[in-house]
């Protein structure tokens, strides 16, 4: 990447190094010291967007608040093109890491900025985008802001209230935001050429193939179900072991199942997070166990195939151990395949970088996955340290960053190439 000036430092910096520099920065606009707590609607969110809002203007672009509470910047577009939208969340999980979503931010603005003077001959304009919430920490809802453009934000969530009591409604209007008008961020599909998205990976994958990046195939889909299973309490010192009713020991066996299973399931992630036991006496039978199972893969028909047979596999446990099960899905988000050209797109940019390309699927959710509604979607991870995310070590260097623009750099201008001018 070509060494430019920076202000500040009144040195020559990679992109890379300003990247790092302006995420050290803004990871002070936080609750905690230890890690990073930016919740929607607080006032670090109006510092972190203070920062952003300097990134933007830095890259020549003109900044605004959406009524959804996106900070959106955008490129001069005077014969009203579509625009190639880039963006990512500025929000954290609670004690969380310093690059989660807030780096896409950063690596947008300085992409835009060092396309600004190419964007004349591309057949879109550029908007970089920083929405409020997707970590859903704050509220029980996420993604609010990519869902209000691509017109898919159920307004009844606007309701719903955090642990204080207060509706995001009312936090929104004390951030000065008309909720009335937030049905109208709606973008309609023909101003919109697409969305990217760079983002730490969140995972080991390429760590273990020494990478700086990787092109994404899809986002995974997600299922939820609550399993109940009901068995027959006693007394643990005089209810003989043979003929016991124990549901805890049925459920052992099929959550031991479900991660066997996993493990031979390629791309698929299972999880059982959570156990609840009743009566939960250390000389009492258990009678009643409940568990959340989360089923995540980038192929629904995997996804769903192993749901049912896991359910089965679980059905038949508990008939031997003679007890009853239940399942009801609780929550269910389909898989996004991200879109051929653009990640092409990105590949070519790696390629071209003399990076290899690798290809890989994301098995956590995204801004993209709400976008997909609006428009064709695309994603580029950058290598975190030891795979990790959502802790205060979380980290990615700024040589992976600086390759990282370069790639986004690459990318659009190949997109600019492959799509025709004019509207």
């Amino acid at each position: 990447m070509e060494l430019i000036y920076h202000d500040k430092f009144k040195a020559q910096m990679t992109y890379g190094e300003i990247a790092a520099t302006r995420l050290r920065d803004i990871a002070t606009a936080s609750v905690t010291t230890e890690g990073v707590t930016r919740l929607p609607w607080s006032s670090e969110h109006r510092t972190a967007l203070a920062q952003i809002t300097t990134w933007m203007e830095d890259a020549g672009l003109s900044v605004s608040l959406d009524a959804a509470g996106t900070l959106c910047g955008k490129s001069p577009n005077p014969t009203g093109k579509p625009a190639l939208l880039i963006g990512s969340h500025q929000d954290s999980v609670p004690s969380g890491g310093a690059f989660d979503g807030i780096m896409g931010v950063a690596l947008g603005c300085l992409a835009a900025k060092a396309l600004r003077d190419e964007l004349d001959d591309f057949p879109f304009a550029l908007e970089v985008l920083a929405f409020a919430d997707e970590e859903g920490v704050r509220f029980p809802t996420a993604l609010v802001g990519p869902r209000a453009l691509a017109g898919t934000l159920d307004p009844m969530v606007l309701d719903m209230r955090d642990r204080d009591g207060v509706s995001m409604r009312d936090a929104m209007a004390r951030f000065g935001i008309d909720t009335d008008a937030t049905p109208a961020t709606h973008r309609a599909p023909g101003t919109v050429a697409g969305y990217i998205e760079a983002h730490i990976e969140q995972g080991p994958v390429l760590e273990k193939h020494d990478l700086p990046v990787a092109a994404v195939s899809a986002i995974c889909g997600i299922s939820r179900h609550e399993v109940r299973i009901t068995g027959e309490t006693g007394h643990a010192g005089t209810v003989p072991m043979a003929g016991r009713r124990d549901a805890l020991v049925a459920a052992a066996r099929i959550v031991a199942g479900i991660s066997d299973a996993a493990g031979r399931a390629g791309e698929l992630r299972a999880t059982v997070g959570d156990l609840s036991v009743r009566p939960g006496a250390v000389n009492a039978i258990p009678a009643e166990v409940t568990f959340p199972l989360e089923v995540r893969a980038p192929d629904d028909a995997a996804r769903m195939a192993f749901e049912a047979e896991t359910l089965a596999k679980a059905s038949n446990i508990c008939a031997a151990a003679g007890c009853r099960i239940s399942a009801s899905r609780t929550y269910v988000q389909p898989a996004v395949i991200c879109d051929p050209a653009m990640t092409r797109a990105f590949e070519r940019a790696i390629g071209e970088g003399g990076t290899k390309v690798l290809t890989i699927p994301s098995g956590a959710t995204h801004d993209a996955s709400a976008m997909a509604d609006l428009c064709p979607v695309s994603m580029l991870f950058i290598r975190c340290r030891d795979g990790v995310s959502h802790r205060p070590d979380e980290f990615a260097s700024a040589a992976d960053m600086d390759v990282g623009i370069s790639v986004m750099i690459g990318a659009i201008r190949n997109l600019a190439q492959g799509l025709p001018k004019g509207r």
